[in-house]
């Protein structure tokens, strides 16, 4: 059985490829948790799927795919609809995600889990490390503080996943983020 060391919650492949060759180079064994239920279709689900496990196949790391249910994405952002980008709505669906991952990381027994959202320059990594924090400590588990912006990480992790060909999204899944790309 693998000892992993952090539980690696992953966005998609793009943000993914920095972080999993860092932790990697680090000596880290991380574990791949893809739980992204505010991806507005099946279709953009599967392909950011794919995208994923294409990433941790070329970087020999293991992944857990977990269970699309939009549905529970649309009620925890119920009434926050109108919310602008980077507002509320995304403070919920980011807590939903963590708070996914930080329960599967108890079942597996790792102790430590992080994501790979901070990697964004489009995300507020201040916001989202103050709510893994909190969902660290009611789960009495540790949220590592990584930026993995820092030493070109977003420019990195770019590279990595046109190197390998790697489905490329433009907006963060979520069908009110896609709205104000039209």
């Amino acid at each position: 059985m693998i000892n992993y060391s952090v539980l690696l919650h992953a966005c998609c492949a793009i943000c993914a490829g920095y972080p999993v060759q860092k932790l990697k180079e680090e000596g880290q064994t991380p574990l791949v948790f893809f739980s992204n239920d505010n991806i507005d279709t099946k279709e953009e689900f599967d392909k950011r799927k794919d995208a994923l496990i294409t990433l941790c196949r070329h970087f020999d790391t293991d992944y857990i795919i977990d269970e699309y249910n939009p549905e529970l994405y649309l009620d925890t952002v119920a009434g926050l609809e109108n919310e602008p980008e980077r507002g509320l709505r995304c403070d919920k669906c980011i807590a939903l995600r963590l708070e996914k991952t930080a329960k599967m990381a108890r079942s597996k027994g790792i102790k430590t889990f992080t994501t790979t959202l901070v990697i964004s320059p489009h995300k507020n990594y201040d916001k989202i490390t103050a709510i893994g924090k909190s969902i660290g400590m009611s789960y009495n588990l540790d949220y590592a503080e990584i930026n993995f912006r820092k030493q070109d990480g977003f420019l990195k992790t770019n590279k990595i996943s046109r190197e390998l060909g790697l489905y490329r999204q433009n907006y963060c899944g979520c069908g009110f983020a896609k709205k104000h790309l039209m």
